[in-house]
């Protein structure tokens, strides 16, 4: 007797509500979950809050566009908009990449594809850390969605579309030069690339994106020198491509869920008992076009391959623009290949791996936030209490000064979080690496004041070394003391800190102890 789930039922008839859940599902679990257990920011987002804090047309860390979403969503609704604006970027990437399987592969196996992406990005998580690498995967899935009804299926309003998102693209990671080169190198080497690349629609597309990319290209040319990554030798060349199956076998690793379920789908896997596989539930697909195939392989093997290879020749540790964003059209990838029928065996087992899939990380994030500092000496640093460092040194240097806080400089981790949670949302001075943070040098910072922070070992509050190289004439103030969200077995976290105080406030005080 066939046996058909509800799920399959589901997928068969109803196949765009089959796709709300699972979309909606994983963003949920995402965005509850920091706002429940996160003190302060995790990853790199306070540093990416501070930078776009400045709306610059640049930085160090790419292009400005990431940094500006983050800051508006900041200034909106906290934190809870910045975890809110990460998991709308999840929801559109997995809303086109549907799109795009719906007119290849039709709704229900589009379904399929979606289900094996989402354990894609559940493998790259954390995507609660809002930046780059997160804002470029929608806007990628997008780019993806629109070159392929530009280019596959001759609509020419998707160029109109498509232009808005390169250049949008363009604006969020420095790796979209090389992708959109790819495309370039795709539509040439086929003949309805040719012919769309023939046409004036593709002009109208480069101008839109001239016109978004120009302030950015200005800023661009000027600090191009401090940017660019220094170029490897030959010798070192040959040494950094020795990291590349190290690189591959990462991407390769976020791939897991799909194999995992590949596998227990598979009707050679046969166990004691099972219904014969002319007895499993199928799931078609109208005739494939052979260009959608040529086309989703391409970008599923081009991007991870180009990412992997540039990133090991340049000698950094992880690939450039993250897995969430290259391995997008996998799941696509994956139900073309397995042909226009497509058998679901062991339904429930099936069932029961997604779902494990997409709940195992977020159980390891609640067992590593709440468990961690009870079984561990390592921190937690997304238990650190930002809300009270930064209001505790934004009060205080005000009551000092009679100004309030306009600058923070010191360890880069503590006077990330002062910068973030003070209330007059100071500026964060990196005076290690001051060519990082040039929006506020530090003979700046030492003109218009502000407070240095730093770790501190004991109660005594001594001014670490480096950082009395840099600024000599500080007067450290008694450390003070912070609980962590939860603090378990670690000692409390004592924070150093000194004043520095503003040019003008120094001079009054200087003329009045004169008199």
């Amino acid at each position: 007797m066939r046996f058909t789930s509800l799920a399959v039922e589901l997928i068969r008839a109803r196949p765009v509500l089959v796709f709300w859940l699972a979309a909606l599902l994983p963003a949920l679990i995402w965005l509850v979950l920091p706002l429940a257990l996160y003190a302060s920011p995790p990853g790199e987002v306070g540093q990416v809050l501070a930078i776009g804090h400045e709306y610059r047309l640049g930085s160090d860390l790419g292009p400005p566009l990431a940094f500006w979403l983050a800051d508006l969503a900041y200034r909106l609704a906290g934190m809870a908009g910045v975890y809110l604006l990460a998991q709308v970027c999840f929801v559109v990437m997995l809303w086109a990449m549907f799109a795009l399987g719906r007119l290849m592969v039709g709704a229900q196996q589009a379904v399929l594809a979606t289900l094996l992406t989402v354990t894609i990005t559940a493998f790259s998580f954390p995507g609660v850390e809002f930046g780059p690498a997160i804002l470029a995967r929608p806007l990628w899935a997008l780019v993806l969605l629109h070159f392929w009804q530009a280019v596959g299926e001759g609509r020419r309003a998707a160029w109109f579309a498509l232009s808005f998102e390169i250049g949008l693209l363009l604006l969020t990671t420095a790796s979209a030069a090389w992708l959109v080169g790819l495309m370039l190198a795709f539509a040439l080497a086929t003949s309805r690339g040719r012919r769309a690349l023939a046409s004036l629609d593709p002009l109208f597309a480069l101008f839109v994106v001239a016109t978004l990319l120009t302030p950015h290209l200005v800023w661009l040319a000027r600090e191009a020198g401090g940017l660019l990554p220094p170029l490897p030798g030959a010798a070192d060349l040959a040494d950094n491509l020795r990291r590349w199956p190290r690189l591959a076998g990462g991407l390769m690793l976020t791939m897991a869920g799909i194999v995992l379920l590949a596998l227990f789908n598979s009707g050679r896997l046969a166990l004691k008992g099972e219904a014969a596989t002319d007895e499993a539930p199928i799931i078609l697909r109208p005739p494939l076009d052979p260009f959608a195939r040529r086309y989703v392989f391409y970008f599923t093997l081009a991007p991870p391959l180009a990412a992997s290879l540039i990133a090991a020749a340049l000698g950094q540790e992880r690939v450039i623009a993250g897995a969430g964003m290259l391995l997008a059209p996998i799941g696509l990838a994956v139900v073309i290949a397995a042909g226009a029928v497509i058998h679901l065996h062991r339904q429930r087992m099936l069932r029961a791996i997604w779902i494990g899939i997409i709940a195992v990380p977020a159980l390891f994030v609640v067992a590593v936030s709440l468990l961690q500092p009870w079984t561990s000496d390592t921190e937690v640093k997304t238990m650190l209490p930002a809300a009270q460092i930064g209001g505790f040194f934004g009060d205080s240097f005000e009551r000092r000064t009679g100004q309030p806080l306009t600058a923070v400089a010191g360890d880069p981790a503590l006077a990330v979080l002062v910068a973030l949670a003070a209330p007059s949302r100071p500026h964060l001075v990196l005076d290690a690496a001051p060519e990082r943070s040039p929006w506020l040098t530090p003979e700046d910072f030492t003109r218009t004041g502000g407070i240095v922070v730093w770790r501190a070992a004991d109660t005594a509050g001594a001014v670490p070394d480096d950082i009395r190289r840099r600024f000599p004439m500080l007067t450290p103030e008694v450390p003070r003391a912070f609980e962590r969200m939860v603090q378990g077995r670690q000692p409390l976290l004592r924070i150093g800190w000194a004043i520095v105080r503003p040019a003008a406030a120094a001079a009054f005080d200087a003329t009045g102890s004169t008199r």
